[in-house]
């Protein structure tokens, strides 16, 4: 007797013999699902595996073309909700976000070492915050007036990109 039909006899005697006529249709589904699950486990596993070895990236990270927009978009809503009264950061959308460009970046196949660099970088820093300022110039933004931010803001939302997609507006 093996310990999980043990189990099940003194769970059963436990249960004064009410449960005793669902013993045999229990076990028998127990039976019928050990090959179904050992199936699913395998599978599982296998996707896990393949998942856990990300492809080797391409390209640096300065230079993937999604990532750089990623975060200047996410500079951009940064900007605009600390400059625009009326607009605040959709903060559940940010971090989602945020998740989904981690999750790019492991398929990609890079590591979280060279992530986490690449976002210190003093000098990537200064490069996003340069083309997210341009790109809030060419959107109307002009510095030191709020309502143009406001007005930008809008707009992105409007027009539903990434950047408007972190936004939300109440006026």
């Amino acid at each position: 007797m093996t310990a999980l039909s043990s189990h099940n006899s003194l769970f059963l005697a436990a249960c004064h013999g009410i449960a005793s006529a669902m013993a045999a249709g229990f076990l028998a589904v127990i039976a019928k699902e050990n090959p179904m699950t050992r199936f699913f486990a395998s599978l599982s596993l296998a996707a896990l595996l393949t998942a856990a070895v990300p492809a080797y990236a391409t390209v640096p990270l300065n230079q993937n073309q999604h990532i750089t927009d990623s975060l200047v978009a996410a500079k951009v809503g940064d900007s605009i909700r600390k400059t625009c009264p009326s607009i605040t950061a959709r903060m559940f959308t940010v971090l989602g976000k945020m998740n989904d460009l981690e999750a790019y970046a492991r398929a990609q196949g890079y590591t979280e070492a060279e992530v986490k660099a690449f976002l210190k970088d003093p000098v990537e820093k200064k490069r996003i915050n340069a083309l997210a300022t341009a790109y809030l110039k060419k959107a109307g933004a002009v510095e030191g007036d709020a309502e143009s931010y406001c007005v930008a803001g809008k707009a992105e939302i409007a027009k539903g990109t990434l950047a408007g997609s972190l936004l939300k507006s109440w006026k």
